[in-house]
């Protein structure tokens, strides 16, 4: 199963020059627990912003460039070399960035949406979706703190029609 992970601003925006646009210490608690164990995958630059594969999962880095390559991460270029590589038993993650969002979104099942109550200036954006497609199962409120400035809300929607290719 294919599964859509982010944090995003009331404006879709979901970064900012390759990184995230706030600081929020809880979403990246979330992130991890929800991703450890499990294939990643996403696009060079998102891997290359963050630097090195992420521990303790199966990193898979999609790229155009055909000669790309990241020590510990399998290179994948093409969605259909993706989709080969992962195990549609157990739950892949897509972690970025808005253009790989785009590209899988036809095959994602699952999304896991940090929702921050604010907007915020960026040049990456999560792709519209039709929300007539997806069923929000769960909505969990973080907690806003010193550490955690924003209102947000851990989201969970799934696929209520069937047209993953």
């Amino acid at each position: 199963m294919l599964s859509s992970i982010f944090a995003m601003g009331q404006n879709r925006v979901i970064g900012r020059d390759n990184q995230l646009p706030w600081r929020l210490p809880e979403d990246l608690k979330y992130f991890r627990r929800i991703t450890t164990g499990h294939a990643i995958i996403m696009g060079r630059k998102t891997y290359e912003s963050i630097g090195k594969p992420l521990p303790n999962r199966r990193n898979i880095v999609l790229t155009t460039q055909e000669n790309y390559k990241a020590d510990g991460c399998e290179i994948a270029h093409s969605i259909e070399e993706v989709l080969s590589l992962i195990d549609h038993k157990e739950e892949a993650f897509i972690i970025g960035g808005a253009e790989i969002y785009k590209l899988l979104l036809p095959f994602t099942s699952k999304m896991y949406i940090t929702k921050i109550g604010q907007e915020f200036e960026g040049d990456a954006f999560f792709p519209a979706f039709d929300e007539s497609e997806w069923a929000l199962v769960e909505v969990t409120p973080g907690v806003q703190n010193e550490e955690n400035p924003y209102q947000y809300e851990f989201q969970i929607y799934v696929r209520s029609v069937t047209n993953c290719k």
